[in-house]
């Protein structure tokens, strides 16, 4: 609409609607200063859609205004529509903010948390302030949403600071339109508001300012502090006293897995980690999750944070109280670990009674406050990739953010993968993928999921007309699906597993169309149409539809999951595969007793459980056994991880792969393997020549596609491309031969981002019946 029209003196109505992220971000106060400072009247107020505006006044100005509403709008909110109409004019006297129009069956989206604003941070520490190092400061533009709504419209008694009455200041800065704390909903200070308190032997020890500098001394003492975050509990220690940390992993049976890292400042930070400038925006920005950063020296820190790896992952704090630990003083650790707080393979523990229960064989004390968390959740994890961020786990400060999706959706529901799990729920062009719910392989991680979709369901008002979920028959969200569809009357697609990580990575780049594309998905598991475990898939394919063009050629899972467990087990099946002799002098091959690879013959010989597979992430362990690097993990993913590290930079050699008949053949690269391990080559040029192997086999294959079926988009999908060497060099080389790439961007590639494709694919199933 074009408001320039007619005499400058003209006065005219408009009427906008505004729909995304704009309430309880001090959008309208933000809208009442902007008419102020414009010279117009009206009113502005929020609706059960998101914010209707009626304003007059000269036509610039308005013209002013909305530009200034498109281009600037207050921090934490985000436009995802903004409609102008006119309307009759109405000579309004003033402008004024009025009451919710609420409306039966509309939604909005929800802030997610956000960190602690540099306006808060300031006052935190002026000892002038009357919010004074108050660990729970917060403003319009920072603190708590998504952890602490039950229900919408978001207003305080809809949330867990419902029962927290303001004091007669906090009252007049929530009433004032012109204050930062203008409705804002977690408003408190020490006067009316939570309050922390340390527990030790289930004993109160200490309250507010007292219980932080105990807590601190805890730290440098040695101890294991449970700390009540945001979302949930973290696990702290001192990073730089290795008794510490040694005593963390044992506590918390996890031997090998890296920890977060807190440290206050990126000053800090760079002492430890090479920090790019978008590195240095992604550590500071206001979702604040963990980045992974080269290493450049352990100076102090303990080997045991990050074992055999050349990356670590820190995070500024990103609550006052984070602040407050880890304030700088010459007795105190300049940095934290801050991992999760739970027992390994359990969700986060994000009630008192829980961590009391769940964590007392690993705290020595409990850093909690009264200030309740309504739904858990994770740190995000992110890396940098071409200067853009690159999603590893999508959680606090993302999650609840919706994904606009390129297609409108119907009310659909995902359940996701295994490992790794989100769900999605889809309504008009809106994606909401749940938060990092982990992995699917116990009672209590199915628990989380239950009530997480019911939460979600609750305040987007969605109530899905169709379930989509993986094919693996053995998956807990797959079986979920089934049982609620067959309650519910409603039909359950079930989605081949490569093919939501190809659309998910489609919908993550807003693809519309549907011409085919290459998808690239790389994994280590996921449910095959013949019953076999796919894994090195190149698919041709959209939404609709997908073409298997080549995958790896399949070889034994000798037990199953005790071979992803054990990588030396997938060294010898795929020794034995292709016919290969278990030479004793190969690391892979003396890494197992006698007994073991006479019992592992018997069973490849015979085929007793040994499922195929064509699984990328087992070729990735098999050569990491193969040359020496992991036998065993511990944890998903843990022995290509550690091969990476291992690469010589400077290595440009590749090893032969062949395929034909739409199979591709590694046998030719586990022979050069060998010859090279003979001859002693470093295991650092061994890994790089795999490496560079599988971008070669890679690129040639979809250069036979492109001069096949003229396509030359490539999409790059699943949880091998975490890998940032392979991944990086896969990016130059398809771009090199003039290929259109696509990575993901706002969700994981892993299957953290699975249940959108599973999304967009079931969309297309109702639109095509």
């Amino acid at each position: 609409m074009n408001l320039k029209t007619g005499s400058m003196l003209d006065i005219k109505t408009i009427n906008v609607q505004i729909k995304g992220i704009v309430q309880g971000v001090g959008f309208r106060p933000f809208v009442y200063s902007l008419a102020l400072q414009n010279g117009l009247t009206g009113w502005v107020r929020n609706s059960s859609s998101g914010v209707e505006i009626e304003i007059n006044g000269t036509s610039p100005n308005l013209e002013n205004f909305l530009a200034v509403l498109r281009n600037s709008p207050p921090p934490l909110s985000r436009i995802d529509t903004l409609s102008v109409e006119d309307t009759t004019n109405h000579e309004y006297k003033e402008f004024t903010i009025i009451e919710s129009n609420s409306m039966e069956g509309e939604f909005l989206p929800i802030s997610p948390d956000y960190s602690i604003c540099d306006d808060c941070l300031r006052e935190l520490f002026d000892p002038q302030d009357r919010r004074y190092r108050y660990p729970f400061i917060n403003c319009t533009n920072c603190g708590p949403r998504f952890t602490i709504i039950k229900d919408i419209p978001y207003d305080r008694p809809k949330t867990t600071m419902a029962s927290f009455e303001l004091c007669d200041q906090c009252f007049k800065e929530y009433k004032n339109p012109l204050d930062r704390r203008y409705h804002a909903q977690p408003i408190a200070c020490p006067v009316c508001g939570p309050q922390v308190s340390l527990i030790i032997d289930n004993q109160m020890i200490a309250n507010g300012e007292e219980a932080i500098q105990i807590s601190r001394k805890m730290i440098r003492d040695g101890n294991i502090l449970a700390v009540k975050g945001l979302g949930g509990f973290h696990l702290a220690c001192d990073a730089t006293n290795f008794e510490a940390v040694d005593l963390l992993r044992s506590r918390k049976k996890r031997s090998d897995k890296p920890f977060a890292l807190m440290a206050f400042s990126v000053e800090t930070i760079s002492d430890y980690c090479l920090v790019s400038k978008s590195e240095q925006l992604q550590l500071e920005s206001k979702e604040r999750p963990i980045v992974l950063l080269q290493l450049k020296s352990m100076n102090d820190l303990s080997p045991l944070v990050t074992p055999s790896q050349n990356h670590l992952g820190f995070m500024l704090p990103y609550t006052p109280l984070h602040y407050l630990l880890l304030e700088p003083a010459d007795d105190n650790p300049p940095i934290w670990v801050m991992t999760s707080g739970n027992i390994s393979d359990e969700p986060i523990a994000y009630k008192d009674t829980d961590a009391f229960s769940q964590l007392g064989n690993i705290a020595d004390a409990y850093l909690i406050h009264n200030r309740e968390i309504h739904m858990r959740i994770d740190d995000s994890v992110t890396r940098i990739i071409a200067g853009r961020n690159y999603p590893i786990r999508r959680s606090r400060g993302y999650a609840p953010n919706p994904v606009i999706s390129p297609l409108n959706l119907p009310q659909i529901l995902a359940a996701g993968a295994e490992l790794k799990n989100t769900f999605c729920l889809t309504r008009d062009n809106y994606a909401f993928i749940s938060h990092h719910i982990g992995d699917m392989e116990n009672y209590e991680t199915l628990q989380s999921f239950e009530e997480a979709i019911t939460h979600y369901q609750k305040l987007f008002r969605i109530n899905p007309e169709l379930i989509a979920s993986d094919m693996h028959p053995d998956y807990l969200s797959t079986r979920f699906a089934s049982q609620l569809a067959l309650s519910k009357n409603i039909q359950n697609i079930q989605i081949q597993h490569h093919h939501a990580h190809l659309a998910a990575c489609l919908a993550d780049n807003q693809y519309e169309k549907d011409d085919p594309i290459i998808g690239l998905c790389y994994d280590g598991t996921g449910y095959g149409t013949d019953g076999a475990i796919w894994g090195g898939e190149i698919l041709v394919g959209n939404y609709a539809q997908y073409q298997r063009k080549f995958h790896l050629r399949y070889v034994p899972l000798p037990g199953g999951d005790i071979s992803i467990r054990i990588p030396a087990r997938m060294a010898l099946s795929h020794l034995w595969a292709y016919q290969i002799d278990w030479d004793p002098s190969l690391p892979g091959v003396a890494a197992l007793c006698m007994e073991d690879k006479t019992v592992l013959d018997v069973q490849l010989s015979r085929q007793i459980n040994t499922p195929k597979t064509s699984s990328m992430g087992r070729l990735f362990d098999a050569v990491a056994s193969l040359i020496g690097v992991r036998h065993k993990v511990s944890y998903e993913g843990q022995a290509a991880i550690e091969m990476e590290a291992l690469i010589d930079p400077d290595e440009t050699g590749y090893y032969p792969v062949i395929w034909e008949n739409g199979l591709i053949d590694p046998k030719p690269l586990f022979e050069a393997i060998i010859v090279d391990l003979l001859e002693n080559t470093p295991i650092q040029t061994l890994s790089a020549r795999f490496h560079n192997s599988i971008v070669q086999v890679s690129l040639e294959l979809c250069k036979l596609i492109r001069s096949e079926n003229k396509i030359n988009t490539v999409a790059l999908s699943g949880g091998v491309w975490q890998n940032k060497v392979l991944l990086e060099n896969m990016i130059k080389r398809l771009k090199k031969d003039q290929f259109d790439v696509m990575i993901h961007q706002t969700i994981p590639t892993n299957d953290g981002g699975i249940s959108l494709g599973q999304a967009l694919i079931a969309s297309k199933f109702i639109n095509n019946s």
